[in-house]
C-alpha cells in the first residue's frame, strides 16, 4: 500500500470526519466466517513490510531492517511477506532476500510499486517499463506472485488525457507481469478513490476487467463504505490490505481493536465470493506512537483475528 510522500501514511482528512456509515455493517452481513469456510480457505494471508519501511524516509527503502520483518513475520504463523519495490533496486537484493528465505523458511508472496513513478505522466513511461521489468524479473527469482500497482497523485483532478496515458501505461504493466507468472492488481490509496473516484473510475472506463487490489482502510478514511466497494468491484477484486481505526481515525496497534466491522467486510467478499489467493495485513502506527506489544505479537494477533474472522 505505497503512497507518494504528500500524503502516504499522513493522517487523511476525511478519517476524523468519517462517522459509523462506512464502518458498520448491515445485518445482514452480520455473522462471522465459518469453520467449514476455513477448512476450504486457500487464501494466504501475508504481512506488508510498511510497518518496517516507515522508518527509512523519504524513500521507504527497509532493507536495512528487512530480517527483522521476515524473523517478526513468521514468527506469528504468517504465510509471507510482500515487499516494496524500493527492496528490489539494489543488485544483490535477490541474493540476500534468498537467504532470509531460506533461513526463516518463510516466503515472499508479491511486491508493493508505486512509491515515486506518476503513471499518468507520459514522460515517465519509458523509465517505468524499465523499472517494473526489473521489479518483476527479480521478484520473479524469489518466486513472488503477487504485484501491487499505485499509479501515482497529481493533487489534482487527472486529465482525461493523463488517464488514458496512465491506462496505457497499466496495460503494459499488466502484461509483463503475466509473462513473468506474476498477477498484478491496482492498488488504492486515498487519492484514486476520493473526489467521486474520478481517478480510479477513470481507468476502470478505459480497462474495466483490471484486477484490483483496494486497501481496505484507505477506503474508508476517502469516505468510501468498503461494503458497498466489493459488492460493486467484487468481480475485479484479487488481493486486498487489511488495516484497522479506531472511529476517530486514529490506526490501531493490530487489527481487531478498532471500530472497523471486518465481520461485515468478510461476509461481502463471502458473498461475491472472493476469487483471490492473497491477501495482507498492513499494520501502519500513527506518529511517534509506540506500541504496547513486540512487533511479533502484534503481528500474530492480527492474523488470528483474521483467521476467526475471515475463516483464511
Amino acid at each position: 500500500m505505497e503512497k507518494s510522500n504528500s500524503s502516504r501514511r499522513t493522517f487523511v482528512k476525511n478519517s476524523g470526519l468519517f462517522l459509523a456509515g462506512a464502518l458498520l455493517a448491515p445485518n445482514i452481513f452480520s455473522a462471522s466466517a465459518t469453520t467449514m469456510d476455513l477448512v476450504k480457505s486457500k487464501v494466504k494471508v501475508n504481512g506488508h513490510l510498511w510497518l518496517y519501511a516507515s522508518k527509512y524516509p523519504p524513500n521507504w527503502d527497509s532493507t536495512p531492517n528487512l530480517e527483522a520483518a521476515f524473523a517478526d513475520m513468521s514468527a506469528a504463523g504468517l504465510d509471507g511477506i510482500e515487499l516494496m519495490d524500493i527492496n528490489l533496486t539494489h543488485d544483490d537484493s535477490v541474493k540476500n532476500i534468498k537467504h532470509l528465505i531460506d533461513k526463516y523458511d518463510f516466503p515472499v508472496s508479491g511486491t508493493s510499486y508505486g512509491v515515486g513513478p506518476q503513471m499518468w505522466d507520459k514522460n515517465q513511461h519509458d523509465f517505468i517499463i524499465k523499472d517494473v521489468t526489473q521489479s518483476l524479473k527479480r521478484l520473479s527469482q524469489l518466486k513472488g506472485k503477487t504485484f501491487g500497482i499505485s499509479v501515482g497523485e497529481a493533487n489534482r483532478l487527472k486529465t482525461e488525457a493523463e488517464l488514458d496515458a496512465q491506462a496505457e501505461v497499466l496495460k503494459k504493466i499488466f502484461a509483463i507481469s503475466k509473462e513473468e507468472g506474476i498477477e498484478a492488481n491496482l492498488h488504492n490509496h486515498t487519492y484514486e478513490v476520493e473526489n467521486g473516484m474520478h481517478d480510479l473510475k477513470g481507468t476502470l472506463a478505459r480497462i474495466p476487467d483490471i484486477n484490483l487490489g483496494p486497501d481496505l482502510n484507505w477506503l474508508i478514511r476517502a469516505g468510501i463504505n468498503p461494503i458497498d466497494f466489493i459488492k460493486q468491484y467484487g468481480d475485479n477484486i484479487v488481493y486486498m490490505h487489511l488495516r484497522d481505526q479506531y472511529s476517530d481515525g486514529t490506526w490501531t496497534e493490530y487489527l481487531g481493536q478498532g471500530a472497523t466491522d471486518f465481520k461485515a467486510i468478510a461476509n461481502a467478499l463471502k458473498a461475491i465470493p472472493f476469487k483471490g489467493s492473497n491477501v495482507a495485513i498492513e499494520l501502519a502506527f500513527p506518529k511517534d506512537f509506540q506500541p504496547v506489544n513486540p512487533l511479533k505479537e502484534d503481528w500474530k494477533l492480527s492474523r488470528e483475528y483474521v483467521k476467526n474472522t475471515f475463516g483464511w
